[in-house]
C-alpha cells in the first residue's frame, strides 16, 4: 500500500533588484567663476560639448543653478566633488552639488 503525500508546488521566488536611485549634479551659480573656466570644468569633468558646457554656465547664470547630468548616486557624488575641487584649487567658489531625482 502506498500513500501519496500531498506536495504543495514551489513558488520560485526572486529577490527584486532595484535600480540604483539616480542623482542629479547642479551647477551653482556665483559672480566670481569666471565664466570660460566653469565652461573648462564642464568639458573636463562631465565631457560636454563647447556649446552644451556654455549653455549649462549660462542657464546657471541666468536662473541660479543648472542640472549638469544624471548619474547613480556614488558617481554623481564623485564628479561633483571633482568638479567643485577644481574651482577651489584655481582659487574660486565654483560649487557643484547632488540631490536625487524625483
Amino acid at each position: 500500500m502506498s500513500t501519496a503525500t500531498p506536495t504543495k508546488p514551489r513558488t520560485a521566488t526572486r529577490a527584486k533588484v532595484e535600480r540604483p536611485k539616480l542623482h542629479k549634479v547642479i551647477l551653482l551659480n556665483d559672480d566670481y567663476t569666471p565664466r570660460e573656466f566653469v565652461v573648462r570644468v564642464l568639458k573636463a569633468e562631465f565631457r560636454l560639448t563647447e556649446d552644451q558646457s556654455y549653455r549649462v554656465m549660462i542657464t546657471a547664470h541666468r536662473k541660479g543653478s543648472c542640472v549638469v547630468a544624471v548619474f547613480p548616486r556614488d558617481v554623481a557624488e564623485t564628479k561633483a566633488a571633482r568638479a567643485t575641487d577644481a574651482g577651489k584649487a584655481a582659487g574660486f567658489p565654483l560649487q557643484f552639488t547632488t540631490e536625487p531625482e524625483a
